[in-house]
């Protein structure tokens, strides 16, 4: 017999763990699943991947694995959350449920929702796929210490990139920043700190067009001139060139993406096109992204959720 649930959760970063503590509170029986297809995070999310969190309201300063560690603890809290460590793969509309399959079980569910989050972005260059782990990298927190006393390279100009670089910088020997565009773009805070590292270099307007090694990497080819050449030696390389949402599950059943395959939600209810569909988080359509306006969207996907129950007279477990 198949586990049903009032509320399915896919995803378990921050606004899904958000959105499984508050339907809990609004008496909802609820599944959150760890990952979706094409994800490489484990539960948390992608803020476990950041060193530092200094922009969630009623923590000064605390690491991304703490802030998603004390969000588990709340949801778990209550009986009627489960959280599992299975990927979904599958969805499909049953009637009036939801059929979501992982590789080991199978479950249903009266509303739904996707707070499946986003894929680093790969550089289309050659060498990029040959090197990956090999040199190639994307996440500085995990990988920085494996570059101890080494010179490395950041492609990237978003605030993420920034604070990738003080990661790095922490550590390695040198860091250069390598943007397509004239300046970078952190907050004004990280730009303060960028520029006071003096381990930190940026190389704008350039990109870089090849990567070349032999087991691992050794350097890259830049479409400028940089003192001089275009070969710029290094012992890896870090990619934050940005996301890829991942909503090819939502898209299976029917949910609109826009053109960067963002979920369309409405912004008041976190609600989809489909009915009992719901999205939260860094694979919705709002364009400016943080753990706190994730963790806001989940609570609201919850409570419009029940909602979409009461309204419906579906009887909750």
């Amino acid at each position: 017999m198949k586990e049903e649930y009032d509320f399915i959760i896919i995803g378990a970063g921050v606004a899904g763990l958000a959105a499984g503590m508050y339907s809990a509170r609004l008496g909802l029986k609820s599944l959150i699943l760890g990952a979706s297809h094409g994800s490489e995070l484990p539960i948390g999310g992608v803020i476990t991947t950041t060193d530092v969190v200094e922009n969630y309201p009623g923590f000064i300063r605390l690491t991304g694995t703490e802030l998603s560690e004390n969000l588990r603890k709340h949801a778990e809290s209550y009986d009627l959350v489960k959280i599992k460590g299975e990927k979904a793969e599958k969805i499909e509309k049953k009637e009036k449920l939801f059929l979501v399959k992982t590789k080991r079980n199978e479950y249903t569910g009266k509303t739904i929702l996707f707070a499946t989050g986003t894929k680093w972005k790969k550089l289309e260059v050659p060498g990029a796929k040959e090197f990956e782990n090999k040199g190639v990298a994307f996440c500085a927190l995990c990988d920085s210490p494996l570059y101890k006393n080494k010179i490395v390279g950041l492609v990237g100009g978003s605030d993420s990139a920034a604070k990738d670089a003080l990661v790095l910088a922490e550590h390695v020997k040198k860091v250069y920043i390598i943007y397509r565009g004239e300046k970078i773009r952190p907050e004004p805070i990280n730009m303060q700190r960028v520029e006071a590292k003096k381990n930190i270099e940026i190389i704008s307007k350039t990109n870089v067009v090849e990567i070349r090694g032999d087991t691992k990497l050794k350097s890259v080819i830049l479409d400028k001139e940089y003192q001089g050449k275009k070969e710029l030696h290094l012992d890896g390389l870090f990619i934050a060139i940005g996301h890829i949402a991942l909503s090819d599950l939502a898209k299976h059943i029917g949910v609109s993406l826009n053109q960067k395959g963002e979920i369309i939600i409405d912004h008041k209810t976190s609600e989809t096109n489909v009915p009992g569909v719901f999205a939260a988080g860094d694979v919705a359509d709002k364009p400016f992204k943080q753990a706190i306006t994730g963790v806001a969207e989940g609570c609201t996907a919850a409570y419009s959720a029940y909602e979409y129950l009461t309204k419906n007279h579906i009887q909750t477990s």
